[in-house]
């Protein structure tokens, strides 16, 4: 989730503990928030749904790690998924282009495979091998609360930046509206950066600066 899905969150915690006649505190939301916010929004409402049926523990209001362990659940596939956006990527984007996937896991998962143009660059059975380390590392990475880079730098930005030349703004992968949200909320606190500016500076010559 990002920030826009605060509220929305919010009432959707408090509506779902007031079925077990729990009132919701600002303690508690941020608590919550804290925990489930490296998941989907849909993912959080099934997670109570699920336990409210659940017939031996429903009777119970659910605790934030009976949530976050139903959720660990789903964190295999959706490694599966994102490895099938990186792909995805890999055949439309490729190494010349800076990459922003609507997932920031991502981002730090190909990192530590070292590097977009490294991961695009390998062969089909390096990727195969490279697939297993992907999906363990971006399990990791889907429990940061915070975006760690807006995007993954591609082989033309690395080289245009070195010699002092514009750059293109990134692809967007997956969901654009969220590539970009994630994109501004990574950029936060980096203001002095290079490549921070440069992208706002490009989002904003194209039209797809964040919302406020």
């Amino acid at each position: 989730m990002t920030e826009s899905d605060k509220g929305a969150f919010a009432a959707l915690l408090t509506d779902a503990l007031a079925y077990w006649r729990q009132d919701v505190s600002a303690f508690t939301l941020r608590v919550w928030w804290d925990g489930c916010r490296s998941f989907d929004l849909e993912q959080v409402g099934k997670a109570l749904s699920a336990h409210a049926a659940d017939p031996e523990r429903g009777q119970f209001p659910p605790t934030l790690a009976d949530v976050v362990k139903a959720l660990k659940g789903t964190q295999t596939d959706r490694s599966l998924v994102a490895w099938g956006k990186v792909l995805g990527a890999i055949s439309s984007a490729g190494s010349y282009a800076s990459v922003a996937f609507d997932d920031t896991a991502i981002h730090d998962a190909i990192l530590d495979l070292g590097g977009w143009p490294a991961v695009c660059q390998s062969s089909e059975d390096e990727l195969q091998h490279l697939q297993r380390r992907f999906c363990a590392s971006h399990r990791t990475h889907s429990a940061r609360a915070v975006p760690s880079v807006p995007y993954l730098v591609g082989i033309a930005e690395a080289t245009n930046r070195g010699n002092g030349k514009p750059v293109s703004p990134p692809r967007l992968i997956g969901n654009k509206d969220l590539a970009v949200d994630l994109m501004m909320a990574a950029m936060e606190g980096r203001q002095g950066d290079r490549i921070a500016s440069g992208v706002e500076q490009a989002l904003q010559r194209i039209g797809m600066r964040a919302k406020p």
